[in-house]
């Protein structure tokens, strides 16, 4: 099933364009990753995708409508989105900041329910941040900033969660914790787009790999599809060769001399 994708799209910033007459369809139900070497347009398409950013043409389509016809709470409902960094108001705790994830579910009395506050708490759980809850954002360190943005998207209780460069800022067992999250999440039904810089956790955790080079998909379908030594080559600029990972067979990068 589809139900977000992009058709035709070109995107860019005053006269530079990043990503010319790109056509993308997002698999329900699985964990994209969308990969590239850096300013290739990845962080762009994701803007897009969420209606952060309008196209120059083409146009991005949720449900066979297009994005610039939903209303604001309704999007929100649906797509939970991570930037690759945001800023804390100043002097917020992190309760506070992830319970700001519930926006979208508020009624217009801006009511606190029983189901908010179960889904603040399970989300700052699964993020590992429940015992910060009354730290504030600015004191803690980069990484743990990153979980405590990512539980507030969680707490949004999207369907859809599409984030970039999730992994920024946490050292490696984080980053494989949060990475079991997301393909969790998959499994019990949601749907993850995510920008990653590392191919081997992009072929160890996604179902299907989006690579992009200068604004254009160079390639698209499941890690062992995608990822060859070629395809690292023409994207990267890198010799490399490819062996299936000891632990799960899914394809290793590993760089040539």
């Amino acid at each position: 099933m589809t139900r977000l994708e992009a058709r035709g799209l070109t995107l860019g910033y005053q006269d530079r364009a990043v990503v010319e007459g790109l056509d993308l369809t997002i698999p329900d139900g699985a964990f994209t990753a969308v990969v590239g070497a850096n300013a290739c347009g990845k962080s762009t398409l994701l803007r897009a995708l969420v209606r952060l950013l309008e196209p120059r043409a083409g146009e991005v389509l949720l449900d066979g409508r297009a994005l610039s016809g939903w209303k604001a709470r309704d999007l929100a409902r649906v797509l939970g989105f991570l930037p690759q960094s945001a800023t804390a108001p100043e002097g917020i705790r992190v309760e506070a900041l992830v319970r700001r994830g519930r926006y979208p579910h508020q009624s217009l009395l801006g009511t606190w329910s029983s189901g908010d506050a179960e889904a603040v708490a399970t989300a700052m759980a699964d993020a590992g941040v429940a015992d910060l809850a009354d730290r504030a954002v600015s004191d803690l360190s980069g990484g743990q900033r990153q979980r405590v943005w990512i539980a507030m998207v969680l707490a949004q209780q999207t369907p859809y969660l599409l984030l970039d460069e999730p992994t920024t800022f946490l050292d490696i067992a984080h980053q494989y914790e949060l990475l079991r999250l997301l393909r969790r999440l998959v499994d019990q039904g949601r749907t993850v787009v995510a920008v990653l810089h590392d191919l081997n956790q992009a072929c160890r955790f996604a179902d299907h790999v989006v690579a992009l080079r200068a604004g254009r998909i160079v390639a698209s379908g499941t890690p062992a599809e995608v990822v060859t030594a070629e395809l690292v080559a023409e994207v990267f600029a890198m010799e490399s060769i490819v062996v299936p990972d000891p632990v799960t067979g899914t394809p290793m990068v590993v760089p040539g001399r």
